[in-house]
C-alpha cells in the first residue's frame, strides 16, 4: 500500500531504558511501514542531555511550540542512585518533563485505556476518570536549600517598583531543610480555563480539589480563580447539564472512590501525578493511560504517563527475553498523529491514529496480553501472555487488516 503522507514534522522526543527500546520497535513495526513519517528528533536520553548540559531538553519544547504537536517517550529523572548508576553524569539534572511543562505551560489530560477483559479494582467505577494536572510550577519549579546549625530562613519578594515583602518562615536550632515554591496567576488562569473548556468539549462533570484550609493564601488563589473563571462558564455548563464544584483534596480522594467514574478530576501540580497514577493502577495499569500537554496557546504534546521500566531494561541488556506493556507509547504516536492531520487537514493520517488505537484494543480483546495484564484478567476469561516483540508484532498484523 501507498505510505499515508505528512506534510509537517512531529517532534520527536526519545526517552530512556526500556521505553527507548520499545520506542524503535514501535517506530519499525507500526508506523513506519503505513506512514511516510516525518521528524524533527531530539535525543532526550539521560546521557545526551548530560553532554547538552540539558540545553536538548529546552530545544525540544521550542520546537514544540514550534511545530504544534510532539510525542514523547519516558526518560529519567536522576536521583541519587542514578547518580551511582550513570557515573558520567556532571548534575542531578531536573526532569524534563517540568522543564517542558514549564516552556509549554497548560494542563496534563490523562486517562485511563479501558478493555472489557480488566475490571477497575474500584468495583463501583463504570466510566473512565480522566486527571486534569496543572503542568506547572509548585515542587516541580522549586528551589531547595540544606543548612547546618541554627538560624532562621526569610521569604522574601522585591518588585520591579520597590516594593518589598518579607516573612519569616521558620527558625531552626540545628540542621534543617527548605524549599521554595511558587506559581503564576496567568498559568493558574490558563489552566481553570483549559479544565473548562475540556469538561464542556466532553460533556462530563468537572471537580477540582486543593487544601486551602491549610494552605490558605497558595492552595486559596487556585480556589479564587477558578470561581472567577466559572463564572464564563456557568451558562454553558447549565445548558449542557453538567457541573463543575470544589472540595478539599482528601474529600475529592473519598469521593472519588465512592463515585461510578465518568468525570474530569482536575488537580495541582503534584496532586495530580500522585491521583493519575493512583487512578490509572485502580483501573488496571500504568501502562494503560492516555497522557497529553495541552497548552493555551494551542500546543500538543503526548507521552506515556509511567516511567523507563528499569528493571525489564537490565533483563533486556542481559538477552532475556521481556513482556513490557507498551500500550501508552503507542497511544502517544497514535494521539500525536491524529493531532497532526487534524492541524493539517489530513483525513488519512487522522484515520491512521484511529485505527492503530483499535489494533491494540483488538489484539488485547482477543486475550493476547504481556504479563502485566493478564494477572488482573477477569476470572473466566481467556488470556495468554506474550513477550513484547510477538505483542507488537499482533498489533502490526491487525493494523495491516484494519488497513
Amino acid at each position: 500500500m501507498e505510505k499515508i503522507r505528512m506534510t509537517t514534522p512531529l517532534v520527536e522526543m526519545d526517552g530512556d531504558e526500556m521505553t527507548r527500546v520499545l520506542w524503535a520497535m514501535i517506530k519499525e513495526k507500526l508506523i513506519e511501514p503505513f506512514v511516510d513519517l516525518k521528524t524533527e528528533y531530539y535525543d532526550l536520553g539521560l546521557l545526551h542531555r548530560n553532554e547538552t548540559g540539558d540545553a536538548v531538553t529546552v530545544e525540544a519544547a521550542e520546537a514544540t511550540k514550534k511545530y504544534g504537536v510532539a510525542v514523547k517517550c519516558a526518560t529519567i529523572t536522576p536521583n541519587r542512585q542514578r547518580m551511582e548508576e550513570y557515573p558520567e553524569l556532571t548534575e542531578m539534572w531536573k526532569s524534563p518533563n517540568g522543564t517542558i511543562r514549564a516552556i509549554l505551560d497548560g494542563t496534563v489530560f490523562r486517562a485511563p485505556i479501558l478493555i472489557p477483559a480488566i475490571r477497575p479494582v474500584v468495583r463501583n467505577w463504570k466510566a473512565p476518570i480522566t486527571i486534569a494536572r496543572h503542568a506547572y510550577g509548585d515542587v516541580y519549579r522549586c528551589v531547595e536549600m540544606k543548612t547546618e546549625g541554627p538560624g532562621e530562613a526569610f521569604l522574601t519578594f522585591r518588585g520591579d517598583d520597590g516594593t518589598e515583602q518579607t516573612l519569616s518562615v521558620q527558625r531552626v536550632e540545628g540542621g534543617a531543610v527548605w524549599q521554595g515554591s511558587h506559581n503564576k496567576d496567568a498559568s493558574i488562569r490558563s489552566f481553570a480555563r483549559s479544565c473548562f473548556q475540556y469538561a464542556a468539549d466532553t460533556r462530563q462533570d468537572l471537580w477540582f480539589s486543593t487544601k486551602d484550609t491549610i494552605s490558605k493564601v497558595y492552595d486559596g488563589r487556585f480556589k479564587e480563580i477558578f470561581e472567577e473563571e466559572f463564572e464564563n462558564w456557568r451558562a454553558r455548563f447549565e445548558e449542557l447539564g453538567i457541573t463543575y464544584f470544589y472540595t478539599l483534596i482528601d474529600d475529592a480522594v473519598a469521593r472519588v472512590i465512592r463515585s461510578p467514574g465518568g468525570f474530569i478530576w482536575a488537580c495541582k501540580n503534584y496532586d495530580g501525578d500522585v491521583m493519575s497514577d493512583m487512578v490509572s493502577t485502580a483501573f488496571g495499569s500504568l501502562a494503560m493511560m492516555t497522557s497529553v500537554l495541552v497548552s493555551p496557546d494551542g500546543n500538543y504534546e503526548y507521552e506515556a504517563a509511567h516511567g523507563t521500566v528499569t528493571r525489564h531494561y537490565y533483563r533486556w541488556l542481559k538477552g532475556e527475553e521481556t513482556s513490557t506493556n507498551p500500550i501508552a507509547t503507542i497511544f502517544a504516536w497514535s494521539g500525536a498523529l491524529r493531532k497532526r492531520g487534524e492541524k493539517d487537514g489530513l483525513s488519512d493520517l487522522c484515520a491512521f491514529g484511529d485505527r492503530l488505537e483499535q489494533a491494540c484494543l483488538d489484539v488485547l480483546n482477543s486475550g493476547c496480553m504481556t504479563k502485566d495484564l493478564v494477572g488482573l484478567a477477569e476470572p473466566g476469561v481467556e488470556v495468554h501472555a506474550v513477550n513484547s516483540a510477538e505483542f507488537l508484532d499482533r498489533i502490526a498484523a491487525r493494523l495491516q487488516e484494519l488497513l
